[in-house]
């Protein structure tokens, strides 16, 4: 049953009583601690973890009873099966010995069968138990081992669409990076726990994941885009929720196909592809609008020259005939002005020439 000798602590303030039972216990080819009170105890404890612990009830100082509870207290010997040995033998004592957790119950004078069969019936369960303790526990390892691999998987996957989203568009790797440190200032700014401020890092880079659909001609055209080439371009939000798909495992994506097909909603309902508005937008897609807008003001385009920084926010906050203050979340708004720094510093940081 044992790949060594059960180890049984035995606890009794009678020194002949100890004697006995430990006599009884070495027969059996048990390997035994001895203790004479409940301090004792503790500090054989210290140095070794028993199979079993048989403990006198009625000890002065502090009982077997009261030993019992604090050790089922303990995570450290909450699973050490306990038998109290009393020479009293009525229902209150043993409700007693119950609530304090004991498993078994031996009386005085101790009857050598009923010793070996009581231990022998707690070690095999005490074994059962263990066993499908390590069994879970080499579970819960191989499930994090497995969810942490599909994990790197998703990643690799979500850094594959962006690199794709790369290829076809004029904004770069850089502009990627920008965004994901805006998103996440953000974050932090309105109190978001870190969860949320870590998922939307890695989520917000595949914003523009449908512009994969949208054919050169009109996504790489020098000038303004025609009302038919605008339609067209409006739709990489939908692309890229159906290339990114809705019904994902993987938090990443999950939040990366509502940042796809929400980033360019606005606040008043007048944003594509669904005219959501207010709450109906979710939150890091509303981030990611003001995020988006603040990179496209500071980025030159074929159709016009960068803004600076001063200018770019100024048209967050007051507007410019195309942009407007109504476009945006009033609490992301009103954060704005704490942020815009960190957002001038990770642009004027995160360049093609030099990304962090």
């Amino acid at each position: 049953m044992h790949e060594r000798n059960p180890l049984i602590l035995v606890v009794d303030d009678e020194g002949s009583s100890l004697r006995l039972l430990t006599a009884l216990l070495q027969a059996e080819s048990y390997n035994v601690l001895t203790a004479s009170n409940a301090s004792e105890a503790m500090e054989q404890l210290q140095d070794s973890l028993p199979d079993l612990v048989l403990t006198d009830g009625m000890m002065p100082g502090v009982s077997g009873f009261e030993l019992a509870a604090k050790l089922k207290k303990d995570a450290r010997y909450a699973t050490i099966p306990i038998i109290i040995v009393t020479a009293l033998d009525d229902r209150e004592i043993r409700l007693q010995a119950l609530k304090a957790g004991v498993d078994e119950f031996l009386c005085k004078p101790i009857d050598r069968a009923e010793l070996r069969v009581r231990i022998s019936n707690l070690l095999r369960l005490k074994e059962y138990s263990d066993r499908i303790r390590r069994n879970n526990e080499i579970l819960d390892n191989t499930v994090r081992e497995r969810t942490s691999q599909l994990h790197d998987s998703y990643l690799q996957t979500i850094q594959t669409l962006i690199r794709a989203a790369e290829k076809k568009d004029e904004e770069t790797g850089a502009h990627l990076q920008r965004i994901a440190y805006y998103c996440k200032e953000l974050a932090e700014k309105v109190g978001m726990d870190s969860a949320f401020t870590d998922l939307i890092f890695r989520a917000s880079p595949m914003h523009d994941v449908g512009k994969i659909g949208i054919p050169d001609r009109i996504l790489l055209k020098p000038g303004a885009l025609d009302y038919d080439e605008w339609a067209i371009m409006r739709t990489h939000t939908t692309l890229g929720a159906n290339i990114i798909g809705e019904n994902n495992v993987s938090e990443e994506l999950r939040m990366g196909w509502e940042i796809a097909l929400g980033h360019h909603e606005r606040w008043d309902g007048s944003g594509y592809p669904l005219g959501r508005k207010g709450d109906e937008i979710p939150l890091c897609a509303r981030m990611m609008g003001m995020a988006d807008v603040y990179d496209a003001l500071r980025s030159r385009r074929s159709y016009k020259e960068p803004f600076d920084h001063q200018s770019s926010v100024e048209i967050i906050l007051k507007g410019d005939g195309r942009v407007s203050p109504e476009h945006f979340d009033p609490e992301l708004l009103a954060v704005f002005p704490k942020v815009a720094s960190s957002f001038s510093e990770y642009y004027a940081a995160l360049t093609d020439s030099h990304p962090l």
